[in-house]
């Protein structure tokens, strides 16, 4: 079971397989994992202690940042993932990110943005579309239309807390889809970056 792996200079930690949304171009529906030979797929969701236990297996002297980011949307175990903050932030110098939908408060039922204040670094928020219809149409989210919206004003309350708040879109959305998300990315304050849409191999 993969809990903690590496991708680049990074150390990314895989928390749970659970997501809120469905998308049309996830890498799960063509994948077992990213990279070489890194199977993603969790037995089991593990606990604070494991992750932090796997953690130590690595020379962390090695990478740039922790990232959160895996075959689920981390943010479904929101509480876990600050408590762990803690204690990296507390045992090592590295910056922490958290890749996500969004959907942090939509989970919680609550804002929890205010509790990632001094922990984490960075968050990468997964836009895809530039309105609520489009955004459904590819994420397919359990939440239905209300997730767009719930999606930018975690961006924007996350601002207040977190010294780089990134939206993030799939290569395969049209140029002029492109330009709306920008357009909206800019208007929040917030960056604004494509990401490789990873296809299946004919």
């Amino acid at each position: 079971m993969t809990i903690t792996y590496e991708l680049g200079n990074s150390l990314y930690m895989n928390m749970t397989n659970r997501c809120t949304n469905n998308c049309l171009f996830c890498i799960r529906n063509i994948s077992d994992g990213v990279g070489s030979g890194t199977n993603l797929w969790l037995e089991q969701e593990p606990s604070i202690d494991e992750v932090l236990e796997d953690i130590q297996r690595w020379d962390i002297a090695r990478y740039k940042e922790f990232v959160f980011c895996g075959f689920g949307e981390p943010m479904m175990r929101a509480y876990d993932i600050i408590e762990i903050c803690k204690t990296l932030k507390e045992k090592y110098c590295l910056p922490i990110r958290i890749n996500t939908n969004g959907h942090a408060n939509l989970i919680c039922g609550r804002d929890i943005t205010p509790q990632l204040h001094g922990l984490v670094d960075a968050v990468s928020i997964s836009m895809n579309a530039g309105d609520r219809y489009a955004y459904q149409a590819i994420c397919r989210s359990i939440y239905g239309e209300a997730a767009f919206e719930a999606m930018l004003d975690f961006a924007v309350k996350c601002k207040e807390h977190v010294p780089k708040v990134v939206l993030t879109v799939v290569s395969s959305i049209s140029g002029e889809d492109l330009r709306s998300c920008k357009e909206i990315a800019q208007s929040i304050g917030a960056g604004f970056r494509v990401r490789y849409h990873v296809k299946k191999s004919a």
